[in-house]
């Protein structure tokens, strides 16, 4: 299994970091893959990549919850990363208008920006939307031309909205919130093209049932691949293999 979106580098994993990647290898998650949020975490995710070198891969790009006022500077610091490290995708990026509302504009641009990062450094994108499907689709599908690819990270929409995910050539990535009783995942995970889905713990948040609301960590990965089987009729080799396909091409790993 491949953990394709999990925060290690942060600061709840200072005493344990070693020991929640041996968890995950013994899990049965072969990679970890480490999304940047902002300029303050680029030197903690680089350790930990450097730390795990067989383990952990990197992305580079400022997530919307950090755009603010100084959002070019931020863009800038950050763009300058892709000539110094070989970073897997753009990530994690997007739209998040459930906090605060302050920045759409600024949370618009950025996003639009590291778009066209990722078209001319021919990277994929991890997409974060919090109450913005809409308002990311409708961005997106102004931007894609045929090169974008990605995934719509923690996904937890209607099918309706993962077919006009998939429709753009994207991905959709599963966590702990398939797991939830009243998540509403149960009714579209089983009508879900598997194509296109990749797994991911978003750790330390969202945990998976039976650990929700503790720190989550990439060896749950594996409770979000049995819950996608057992909706699906499917055994967790099956899912395995399949989402572990999807991430491979995904990121050229």
């Amino acid at each position: 299994m491949i953990d394709t979106h999990a925060h290690i580098y942060a600061n709840e994993f200072d005493n344990d970091r070693e020991e929640v990647v041996q968890r995950a290898l013994a899990q049965g998650v072969e990679q970890i893959l480490l999304p940047n949020i902002d300029l303050e975490s680029i030197e903690p995710m680089l350790a930990t990549e450097a730390q795990f070198p067989q383990v952990c891969r990197s992305m580079m790009g400022l997530h919307p919850c950090y755009v603010d006022g100084n959002v070019k500077h931020s863009l800038e610091v950050i763009h300058s990363w892709f000539a110094k490290h070989n970073f897997i995708a753009v990530g994690e990026i997007g739209i998040d208008l459930y906090w605060d509302k302050t920045y759409r504009a600024e949370q618009e641009m950025a996003f639009v920006t590291q778009l066209n990062w990722a078209k001319e450094l021919q990277l994929p994108v991890v997409i974060h939307t919090r109450d913005s499907i809409q308002e990311t689709l409708a961005l997106l599908s102004k931007e894609q031309n045929g090169t974008l690819s990605g995934v719509f990270h923690c996904f937890g929409g209607s099918l309706e909205e993962a077919k006009a995910i998939n429709d753009l050539g994207f991905h959709l990535g599963l966590g702990g919130v398939s797991t939830f009783k009243n998540g509403g995942m149960d009714k579209v995970i089983p009508h879900l093209d598997m194509d296109y889905v990749i797994l991911e713990t978003d750790c330390p948040y969202l945990a998976p049932v039976p650990h929700r609301g503790k720190r989550n960590e990439p060896a749950y990965t594996s409770l979000v691949a049995q819950r996608v089987a057992d909706l699906r009729d499917m055994t967790i080799e099956q899912v395995d293999t399949m989402t572990t396909q999807n991430a491979k091409t995904l990121f050229r790993l």
